[in-house]
């Protein structure tokens, strides 16, 4: 079967440790449809972009994306690219100060956080709306998790990992982050009680009690030996395939991995066989 639509960040959860995968397509704003992404793994699918993208907030066709899938005015304006998304020590909401938009600061900053530890690529520190988890891990490739600390409000959680930024990375790299890698626990909790050591008694009324590891696992067949990543401008058509999940990436028999949310609003056709 043939589906077209516009691209967004896959839709993530997880089930009996296993991550599973819903692609929404729009009809540029609207919704449109979900594709149960998991039950084509193992299935030579075939992909083309229609060289259209339409921007994620205006429905605006343009050239090229800024952020994720938006033009550069939306990009310059819109809350989902405020600066505290990227720097989380920068939101002041709590404190009825709004960088761009306080409804949406509100609903989106001014509530609970988690600061963890996973294992991407490597060990990193991170923080997410506690309503996020495991989706964050699972939208970053982590194969375990715990959480460290629990704040009422994002910036408080954006200062720990500040803090944390000394001892630990806090970014993932992609490429290293699409192999197969194993969860280690314990050295994940020994990371958890050094994290505090260095965090010391300023943050303590905020450590969380719960030692509990996450552990995900991927709908991955074999991982490519050498990946490249694909980019529609230079590859506008790809039949391949689909060799597995992980992060936000599809991961094809030929070594080309595709970043869905990188690519949002692209206009693409699917060519999906009956399974």
């Amino acid at each position: 079967m043939k589906v077209s639509g516009n691209l967004r960040k896959m839709k993530t959860s997880l089930e009996d440790d296993v991550a599973q995968y819903s692609l929404p397509l729009f009809d540029v704003l609207e919704p449109a449809q979900e594709l149960n992404m998991n039950q084509w793994v193992g299935h030579e699918i075939g992909l083309r972009w229609e060289e259209a993208i339409h921007c994620i907030v205006t429905g605006r066709k343009i050239k090229k994306t800024f952020g994720e899938g938006m033009s550069f005015d939306a990009y310059q304006r819109s809350p989902q690219a405020v600066e505290s998304i990227l720097r989380p020590e920068l939101s002041r909401i709590h404190e009825g100060i709004a960088l761009r938009d306080a409804a949406w600061e509100e609903a989106h900053h001014n509530q609970p956080h988690y600061v963890y530890l996973s294992r991407t690529s490597g060990i990193k520190v991170g923080v997410t709306r506690t309503v996020n988890v495991p989706s964050r891990w699972i939208d970053q490739g982590a194969v375990e998790a715990i959480i460290l600390a629990e704040t009422p409000y994002r910036q408080l959680a954006g200062l720990i990992e500040v803090e944390l930024k000394a001892h630990f990375n806090d970014k993932t790299q992609w490429n290293a982050m699409l192999r197969s890698i194993r969860p280690e626990g314990e050295e994940l909790l020994n990371l958890k009680d050094q994290a505090i050591d260095h965090l010391g008694e300023a943050y303590e009324a905020f450590f969380s009690d719960n030692d509990t590891v996450t552990t995900i696992e991927y709908p991955v067949l074999n991982y490519p030996a050498k990946v490249a990543s694909l980019k529609f401008e230079k590859s506008p058509e790809l039949r391949s395939t689909l060799v597995g999940i992980k992060g936000q990436y599809l991961l094809f028999g030929n070594g080309m991995v595709l970043n869905i949310r990188s690519q949002s609003g692209y206009r693409v056709t699917f060519d999906l066989p009956d399974v």
